[in-house]
Order: structure tokens, then C-alpha cells, then sequence
């Protein structure tokens, strides 16, 4: 029995000496394939076009087997192949995201007079750090709150940084942790950016764009989150 209370000191002793003040992390881990549908989905002609398919708005085996594919890559459930309203969310989502190009701050929401700043467009779950007007790197898709836990909006400062954090709460890794608000981080997570529902607060990225952003970023370095995430 002192043998495992010790080995519990120790744990509790290395995870206080990562936690960040309320951490808010990850959402869930993509679902295994299920069986396919034979149902045709109310947007099965939109689906149907964004996957290349035959559009006849009709389910088949074969539109079923590739919405399934996509479903179970980005942790859609249930990811039976049907085409529904949380696919086509996702899909409409990547289209709009593809469609902003290189022109992220188009709207001028995102201010231009703080110099190095990152930006984070809720509606359009995508982030980019720019230097007053010139781009320095993304636009990237981004994971941010889900409805209940939502990444608060405003201007904010980098004010913690762990490069190898893990979450008080969920006690899950969060790689490249950059805090920015009451816990809220940006940091990278092993799932795709368009797993619904969304993270607990904080700005998930790929591991690629959250080593780009420690590297382009420092302590005291703003942040600048707005708009509204879809279903929040």
C-alpha cells in the first residue's frame, strides 16, 4: 500500500506542475464504420457533388461507402453513410473555408494596427497570423468550442506557454499549448479539424500548424477571436 501511495504522490505531484488555470481541451475520438444505409439523405445531391459522385439524389452502395469513408476520417457519428445534416455541415464548412483563399482578413474584422497578431474566425473555423496587413502564415483550419464550452471572443494576450502541457481536467496531452485566455490555448490534437461537436474552449490545430504558431509566436503576442461557430 506505500508503495502505490507514493507512486499516486508522484503522478499528482508532475500533473499539478503542468496544470494551466481551467484547461479546456479535446472533444471525442473518431467512431468506428457501421453498417451502410440504404436511406437517402435530405442532402444527398449536395453530398453526392462535394464527393465527385453521380449526381442522381438517389443512395446507392457505392454513395454510401464514400460518405462513410468521409464520415469516419473527421469522427462523424453516426457514420453510417447517410447524408445528413451534420455531414453536409462539415462538407459546407470545408467549401467556405476553400473559398476564402488567401484573403482571410478580407472584412478587416481582424485588426491590422497591433502588428504580430493571430486571428481566429469562429464562423468560419479558420485561423491565420498576420503583421499588420501582410499575411505571415494560413489561413488553417481550425477545431474551437463546441455549444456550452464556447472559445470566448475578443482581443487577448499570449500569456503561458508549455510545449509539452497535459490537461488538468481531461487529462489528455495538449502538444504546443500557447494560452491566451482563462485557460483557453491554442494546441495541436490527433483528430481532424472538422470532428464535431468541437473542443472544450480552446483552439485545436494539426500538429503542423501548432509548431508553426510556437514558432511565430511569443508571450505577450495578441490574439484576436470573433464571429459565432456554427451550432453555438
Amino acid at each position: 500500500m506505500g508503495d502505490i501511495r507514493r507512486r499516486r504522490a508522484v503522478a499528482l505531484g508532475i500533473t499539478a506542475g503542468l496544470v494551466a488555470p481551467l484547461t479546456l481541451a479535446l472533444g471525442t475520438a473518431p467512431a468506428q464504420a457501421a453498417s451502410c444505409t440504404t436511406q437517402t439523405g435530405p442532402y444527398q445531391k449536395q453530398v453526392e457533388k462535394f464527393l465527385g459522385l453521380p449526381v442522381d439524389g438517389k443512395q446507392s452502395s457505392s454513395d454510401c461507402k464514400a460518405i462513410q469513408a468521409f464520415q469516419t476520417k473527421h469522427g462523424i457519428t453516426p457514420n453510417a453513410g447517410y447524408a445528413g445534416p451534420v455531414t453536409w455541415g462539415v462538407m459546407d464548412l470545408m467549401n467556405k473555408q476553400k473559398a476564402v483563399g488567401n484573403k482571410p482578413n478580407k472584412d478587416g474584422k481582424c485588426p491590422v494596427n497591433k502588428g504580430r497578431i493571430a486571428c481566429v474566425n469562429l464562423t468560419l473555423q479558420l485561423s491565420w497570423i498576420q503583421d499588420g496587413e501582410k499575411l505571415v502564415y494560413g489561413p488553417v483550419p481550425v477545431r474551437t468550442g463546441r455549444n456550452g464550452y464556447e472559445t470566448r471572443t475578443g482581443l487577448k494576450k499570449i500569456y503561458w506557454r508549455n510545449i509539452d502541457h497535459v490537461s488538468s481536467i481531461y487529462n489528455v496531452p495538449m502538444p504546443y499549448a500557447q494560452f491566451f485566455d482563462g485557460g483557453q490555448a491554442f494546441h495541436s490534437v490527433g483528430l481532424s479539424m472538422w470532428n464535431p461537436p468541437g473542443s472544450h474552449g480552446c483552439v485545436n490545430m494539426t500538429k503542423t500548424t501548432a509548431k508553426k504558431y510556437w514558432s511565430l509566436l511569443k508571450k505577450g503576442d495578441d490574439v484576436f477571436v470573433y464571429g459565432r461557430k456554427p451550432g453555438t
